[in-house]
């Protein structure tokens, strides 16, 4: 079962995605999958659901990422890469709307500094792409991969709200 924290502003996002006939895919990373699961959850996704990729490591799905070859100047875990994502999975699953993310779950930082509990995610939309950064101060993993997957559905609520 999912929380709340997920199914709730999944349900939002797809009353308005429906609503508007839209459609939307999703690249994630330190969320492991939980945002596509909170889409999908939701009854009659298929309406508005057109794909996820859960794009975890450099050499590994983000290095191969649906055709699209990772900018050299762009590193993990940054407003411009969780921008790159969102961007790239909607232009490459053709939908109205991307959701791009990418962190560090912890129990440790990641290669690049960043500590525990840190995370981008993106939002790209037709009227451009709206980031946010949050930053849990804890080291749970779990509890930041929940966390992370719930700002980015919010952020997708706020921009669908918005627009």
């Amino acid at each position: 079962m999912l929380p709340t924290t997920l199914t709730e502003p999944a349900h939002a996002a797809a009353e308005r995605l429906v609503a508007r006939g839209e459609s939307i895919a999703v690249a994630e990373s330190a969320a492991g999958g939980l945002i596509s699961a909170a889409l999908v959850a939701v009854p009659g996704c298929s309406a508005f659901y057109r794909g996820g990729l859960v794009v975890y490591t450099l050499d590994g799905a983000r290095a191969q990422f649906a055709g699209a070859p990772r900018p050299a100047d762009l590193r993990g875990a940054t407003e411009p890469f969780a921008a790159w994502l969102a961007t790239t999975v909607a232009a490459s699953l053709g939908t109205t709307w991307g959701i791009g993310e990418t962190g560090a779950s912890g129990p440790t930082g990641n290669p690049y500094g960043d500590p525990p509990g840190h995370s981008w995610a993106a939002v790209s939309g037709p009227n451009g792409v709206t980031a946010r950064n949050l930053r849990t101060g804890s080291d749970d993993r779990a509890a930041n991969m929940e966390a992370f997957a719930a700002a980015a559905l919010t952020l997708l609520v706020e921009a669908l709200t918005r627009d």
